[in-house]
């Protein structure tokens, strides 16, 4: 009786004085905000979720996604028995006393258990080995959680027994939600634009954004209908950060002032507006993939090499996310800007189009048809094709399209950087082909 008073004490007071993040953890799956992709009406981890049909899986995603409260929702909807453990402080041992007691639940009552490993990348090669043969025999059902990538991090025999599910950094729409939720869990009231940074600065963290608005909320002063209203004063104290926001309007000339400020050969105002757009909330994709258009538009065959750097980056953003990014997000715009430039690959793919629409579509010629089905050789496919490798030069002159554009001259290489050398190549190649008796 002691005991049941003083647990239910202790439930009492963290209702009351956990943090707001802790008080508002969802307790249903429609409660759960930004995972759509997963957890929305029939999609494939609901359905195994409620009909208690899980098999072992990863869920990888960013700090705040949700992959603690995933796990939670799992032990009050599963039959089976949940163990929880963190991999920062349990070791080879902790895992064999959940192992046992799994083997005991299942022989003795035909009940399985769920085992919740928490920062699952912290366990080393000897302790996920620990795991495999449970997992791999059914004894346990393994729910892993990570921020890092568990192709690097996690075993791959353990890492092919289960099924890896990576969940989203929340949308600013999803955070609002969140925040919303908090304010009527508090009974107090937020100015939008207060809302606005804390969501955009929180970036995709919904714990870092309940913990902003908790600071907010104990700066903020109760208004005059006892109620407490969050201003953005408020929320910019919070975080410590100024609000940096641009309209829609200034959104599009701020973008064009970076394009071309990197098309300029300027670095330094490239990063001053990259810096801009981060600080105003800017999504960091919606910057990666500017720069990988510009890499094309804008530099193409001068430097091969800034759509590779450029795609990097754009690699960096989803795979390590903000704040780090933004260092490979500035290495693209450093680079970019630095490149020499030529628009020929650009302007070559509009003369192309060009004729497309306003010449006759010929016919593919003969000697360039697929000639490797039956009975193509006897419909003359493939005639009279020279394969290039079978010339000592790499090439042969030949004809590769209709007569009706034959000779359209769509590229023409720059002077600038890599684009020297492939004009120099093409010279070559159009000297020899002149002297070429064929």
């Amino acid at each position: 009786m002691g005991d049941d008073l003083f647990g239910a004490a202790v439930e009492q007071r963290l209702a009351t004085s956990a943090p707001l993040a802790a008080r508002l953890r969802p307790r249903t799956l429609d409660q759960v905000v930004g995972q759509d992709h997963l957890l929305g009406p029939g999609q494939p981890l609901r359905c195994l979720i409620e009909s208690d049909r899980l098999s072992s899986i990863i869920l990888w995603g960013p700090p705040g996604t949700g992959k603690t409260t995933i796990a939670r929702l799992v032990a009050g909807a599963t039959r089976r028995a949940f163990e929880p453990l963190s991999a920062v402080t349990a070791g080879v041992k902790d895992v064999r006393d959940v192992v046992a007691r799994a083997k005991a639940r299942l022989g003795e009552h035909g009940q399985g258990t769920i085992l919740f490993l928490d920062e699952v990348h912290r366990f080393n090669r000897a302790q996920q080995d620990a795991l495999l043969p449970s997992v791999e025999e059914g004894v346990l059902t393994l729910v892993g959680a990570t921020t890092e990538n568990p192709y690097f991090e996690v075993n791959p025999p353990l890492l092919s027994r289960s099924t890896l599910l990576r969940l989203r950094p929340l949308s600013v729409e999803a955070l609002t939600v969140l925040l919303r939720r908090a304010l009527d869990e508090e009974a107090a009231l937020a100015d939008d634009d207060a809302l606005a940074h804390l969501a955009e600065r929180a970036e995709g963290d919904g714990r870092a954004a309940l913990g902003a608005l908790e600071v907010a909320l104990a700066l903020a002063a109760a208004g005059t209908d006892g109620r407490t209203r969050v201003t953005l004063g408020h929320a910019e104290a919070a975080l410590d950060q100024r609000a940096l926001r641009y309209g829609r309007d200034e959104h599009y000339d701020i973008v064009s002032a970076f394009i071309k400020s990197i098309r300029g050969s300027d670095p330094d105002a490239g990063l001053y507006w990259l810096a801009r757009m981060l600080a105003a909330g800017e999504d960091a994709r919606f910057v990666a993939r500017r720069l990988v258009i510009l890499a094309s538009e804008d530099i193409g065959m001068a430097e091969p090499s800034a759509l590779l750097v450029a795609d990097a980056a754009a690699r960096a953003v989803e795979l390590v996310g903000l704040p780090e990014a933004r260092l490979n997000l500035a290495q693209a715009v450093v680079h970019l800007a630095t490149a020499p430039k030529s628009n020929r690959v650009t302007v070559a793919l509009a003369r192309a189009q060009a004729d497309v629409g306003d010449r006759p579509a010929g016919a593919v010629p003969v000697h360039l048809r697929d000639a490797h089905y039956r009975g193509a050789a006897a419909l003359g496919h493939g005639e009279g094709y020279d394969y290039p490798h079978h010339d000592e030069r790499g090439w042969v002159a030949q004809e590769h399209r209709p007569a009706e554009v034959a000779g359209r001259v769509y590229y023409e290489p720059s002077a600038h950087g890599h684009e020297e050398e492939v004009a120099r190549r093409m010279a070559t190649r159009d000297s020899h082909e002149d002297a070429d008796p064929t």
